[in-house]
């Protein structure tokens, strides 16, 4: 119930923003951003989880391509008493993962190629945990939707600026007034996915961490996991940065960036998650081999 009232109230803020960027261009363009805002507030809802896995070309894997893989992700699911979600591959060097879908029934984990040449079985294995725990906790939804709709703003504060900038204001309005507002949104456009996300609270993260050590019965594979993979972030840029989709990852793929950008960070510190991790104590468990299967 929880997230489901930070869903709907997420969801009028969005609007909320798609409107005035509206409003702030001319009556003509309030219509036209209000029935774009109810567009948005149908499609993010049922369609979020394709919308987010196109925008990073994912793609599904069945047990054929995958065996291990999908074992994997089959016997953590039992762990977690709810169904098997689908499984996708990202083509992305950089090492990292994430979980959509609007619920469990319709769940999705998506891993990249990164990830699997990098870690061992017992690390992918807690990785894959920490996805299904989000899953589990039922936040993917309320990501999903944030990462989708926020995507959208950004594209329509981009289109909404350079319309103003090349005049597509009314003739009544001033027009240095509309070039300067326009602008102003093209400026401050990157920034609005980033910020959005700030809006889901960290505390989603430590208790994913939390949930899935406790799934897969192992704190110390999760832990080892997430230093190589910050570590990696630094060393493989993201192939196709979304700021706006960060937040769904297991590690921000943007934290190779700019040192501004951490100040808008989506994710808590690597060392307090690890640190949290390793003070539950949890029993290990026995590391396997996994090999990437070939595509």
């Amino acid at each position: 119930m929880k997230n489901q009232l930070k869903t709907i109230l997420l969801l009028g803020a969005l609007s909320a923003i798609l409107v005035g960027i509206g409003g702030a261009l001319g009556p003509t363009y309030l219509y036209v951003f209000a029935a774009l805002s109810l567009a948005m507030n149908l499609g993010a809802y049922f369609f979020s989880d394709r919308i987010v896995l196109a925008m990073h070309h994912a793609r599904e894997v069945s047990p054929a391509e995958a065996p291990e893989l999908h074992r994997m992700v089959d016997d953590l699911s039992r762990r977690a008493g709810i169904p098997k979600p689908r499984v996708y591959i990202l083509p992305d060097d950089q090492p990292n993962a994430f979980a959509t879908g609007r619920n469990p029934a319709h769940g999705v984990v998506a891993v990249t190629e990164g990830i699997l040449d990098l870690l061992d079985a017992r690390e992918l294995r807690g990785v894959l945990a920490h996805e299904l725990g989000h899953i589990k906790n039922r936040d993917v939804l309320l990501s999903s939707i944030a990462a989708a709709a926020a995507s959208l703003i950004t594209y329509a504060a981009h289109a909404a600026g350079f319309a103003a900038l090349f005049g597509g204001g009314s003739q009544d309005e001033d027009e240095g007034s509309s070039a300067a507002g326009g602008l102003l949104l093209a400026i401050v456009a990157p920034f609005a996915a980033t910020l959005i996300q700030l809006g889901i609270s960290r505390s989603r993260e430590y208790m994913a961490d939390e949930t899935g050590a406790r799934i897969a019965g192992d704190t110390e594979g999760l832990a080892r996991a997430l230093l190589k993979l910050e570590q990696a972030a630094h060393v493989f840029p993201a192939g196709a940065p979304q700021p706006s989709t960060a937040s769904l990852f297991i590690v921000n793929p943007l934290a190779g960036g700019a040192s501004l950008m951490k100040l808008f960070s989506t994710h808590p510190p690597i060392e307090e998650r690890v640190a949290r991790l390793r003070a539950l104590g949890l029993a290990d468990a026995p590391a396997a081999s996994l090999r990437r299967q070939p595509a």
